[in-house]
């Protein structure tokens, strides 16, 4: 049953789980490092992600359709939609719920903790196997949740969080090229000045290039001569924002109030607003304007006759734009369990302190033997808020399920499965106010002259 191999699918990690026992013991709560906590609950995270893709593999809807009310929605029983192609997003829906409530359930028990003292902290850093078995719990009882309203009202909980998430993703790229910088300018003026200078050049003309890149082929592609309004103003807008954020970047005022800053953070941060807005083009239902389409919708069949199979039997989530979104989820979950950033304005976005993550230099206590073992590095306060950390894991769970579902919107025809203007609205205004947030942290030193932003 489709239990069963959901059961075994989440029982492959216990072994890794097991292995790991000697970093993850949960009767020694005293000796752990709070970046193996952050890695070990992302690895959750990327073993629901997993059993998620699993499920929407060709094939798997014959085990799915097992299950108890799966294909009973009004959409199915009308012929509207097969369910050979609907299993596979409702199992998404409730594997996804379940990572959901689990981040949720930890996000609410974690909140106010303060340091490592808190009887809390013992079970944010250890009880690995116990928290597995929970997780695994919940996830079997969300298959037993009954259809009826249900994905309809987890659709616009998945929206909003996956507006969110998208945020979040632009924040982390933003401290990771600010890092990224940072680190190169220290290595030039420790070392080869001319090689490292050339290789920050290097990167941001490389960024630069492919998002100009992106920008002609959007309007070569992505719009029309007499249509396509709306491409034609998000590709504009977005162009001049980026613009305008990377001259702020490079303004004398800037540069005195925050070093650091330059033109490697604007790039980078250029070249995913034309990652989001490529991604929410290709949510347009209008054929005209989103040539990708066409991939999707079987030539032997266009114009899909009323009936149960008028769908094809099979809806794939692997298109381009969907690998690379899985893609930098995957990078920026990874970074964000290992980040360390003395960048002030992201760290309290981010809830985090200063230069605390697996790349922070700690020095291992030694024991009488002369081992060395971790040690506790949380007893005067936490490096990062236990309970946001959960909560962005909360809102990944949700940006996975729409990503693996293309946006899909309960109750929909095929057609509409494949796109959805609700998804070209949140990735272009997320897009809109993550550039906001970065222009933020450029200017807020300069905005706010008592405030220490150092």
């Amino acid at each position: 049953s489709s239990v069963s191999l959901l059961v075994f699918s989440l029982s492959q990690a216990s072994c890794l789980c097991g292995s790991a026992s000697c970093l993850l013991s949960s009767c020694c709560p005293s000796t752990y490092n709070s970046t193996i906590s952050r890695l070990a609950f992302s690895f959750l995270l990327l073993l629901g992600t997993l059993v998620s893709i699993i499920m929407i593999l060709p094939g798997m809807e014959d085990h799915l359709k097992k299950i108890p009310g799966f294909c009973k929605s009004d959409s199915i029983i009308s012929g509207t939609v097969n369910c050979d192609v609907i299993v596979g997003y409702k199992s998404v829906y409730r594997m996804c719920f379940a990572m959901a409530c689990f981040f949720f359930l930890f996000s609410i028990i974690m909140i106010r903790v303060r340091s490592s003292k808190d009887p809390r902290a013992a079970i944010q850093n250890g009880f690995w196997f116990f928290k597995f078995l929970a997780l695994v719990g919940i996830t079997v009882g969300a298959f037993f949740i009954p259809d009826g309203t249900f994905t309809t009202v987890w659709y616009y909980f998945g929206v909003v969080g996956s507006f969110i998430f998208i945020i979040i993703q632009l924040i982390l790229l933003v401290d990771f090229a600010h890092s990224w910088n940072q680190s190169w300018l220290e290595k030039a003026e420790n070392g080869n000045s001319k090689c490292w200078y050339a290789a920050l050049l290097s990167f941001t003309v490389v960024h630069y290039a492919l998002a100009f890149t992106a920008v002609v082929l959007f309007y070569v592609f992505y719009t029309t001569a007499d249509g396509c309004v709306a491409h034609k103003v998000f590709i504009s807008l977005n162009l001049l924002f980026c613009i305008a954020v990377s001259i702020v970047a490079i303004l004398p005022k800037v540069q005195e109030a925050q070093p650091s800053s330059g033109l490697l953070q604007a790039s980078l941060i250029s070249l995913y607003t034309m990652y989001v807005t490529w991604s929410a083009m290709t949510n347009n239902p209008d054929k005209q304007c989103n040539p990708s389409l066409l991939s999707l919708v079987q030539a032997s069949s266009p114009t899909p006759a009323p009936g149960p199979t008028a769908a094809p039997g099979n809806v794939q989530w692997w298109d381009a734009q969907g690998i690379v979104g899985l893609i930098i989820f995957l990078f920026c979950t990874l970074y964000a369990s290992i980040r360390s950033s003395n960048n002030t304005q992201v760290n309290k976005l981010m809830q985090t302190e200063d230069g605390q993550g697996l790349t922070a230099d700690y020095e291992a206590a030694a024991g009488e033997d002369g081992v060395r073992r971790a040690v506790d590095n949380e007893e005067e306060g936490v490096t990062y808020s236990y309970s946001f950390f959960h909560f962005s894991l909360l809102l990944a769970s949700l940006y996975i399920m729409m990503t693996l579902t293309n946006w899909y919107k309960p109750n929909s025809d095929y057609e509409s499965m494949q796109t959805s203007m609700p998804a070209v609205w949140v990735k272009i205004c997320s897009s809109w106010l993550g550039l906001a947030l970065y222009l933020w942290t450029l200017v807020a030193p300069l905005v706010l002259p008592d405030r220490d932003f150092s």
